[in-house]
């Protein structure tokens, strides 16, 4: 196989295997990832995060609504420009994200251990090295 058609089953297949991981998730994806960013990254504001997420700023401020009525999230006056507001997880919003971070490893857990022996097992160790390394590439770290 060349490279133009591992990068494509690579594509497809990452693809649906985080569709897959994700149909135990409680919360719809969009305000997963924000809480997830506000997690990694701390505080931003909505125009920051619908960025990050690559969705319009309607969208994003949609997704921090509900989490903000939630208390997942909580809002502060940005310290620099009055007219915009700071975002921040709650200790609520971090539990919740640790809950569903926790459905998905233990999903992927399940699923490694009745589809692979120990040698594979092994070897998809393997992979998520040379994974994280191409990951690491195209984000230019």
């Amino acid at each position: 196989m060349d490279a133009d058609g591992l990068a494509e089953d690579l594509r497809q297949t990452i693809g649906e295997l985080v569709r897959a991981v994700r149909r135990v998730d409680t919360m719809p994806p969009g305000e997963a990832a924000i809480l997830g960013y506000l997690d990694r990254s701390g505080p931003m504001t909505t125009a920051e995060l619908a960025q990050r997420r690559g969705v319009t700023h309607q969208s994003a401020a949609k997704s921090v609504k509900e989490l903000t009525g939630d208390a997942l999230v909580r809002s502060e006056p940005h310290p620099d420009d009055g007219r915009k507001l700071l975002l921040h997880i709650t200790d609520a919003g971090r539990e919740c994200l640790r809950r569903e971070r926790g459905r998905r490893a233990d999903t992927l857990t399940g699923a490694i251990e009745d589809a692979f022996d120990a040698a594979e097992q092994e070897r998809l160790r393997d992979c998520v090295a040379l994974l994280s390394r191409l990951t690491a590439h195209l984000g230019g770290t």
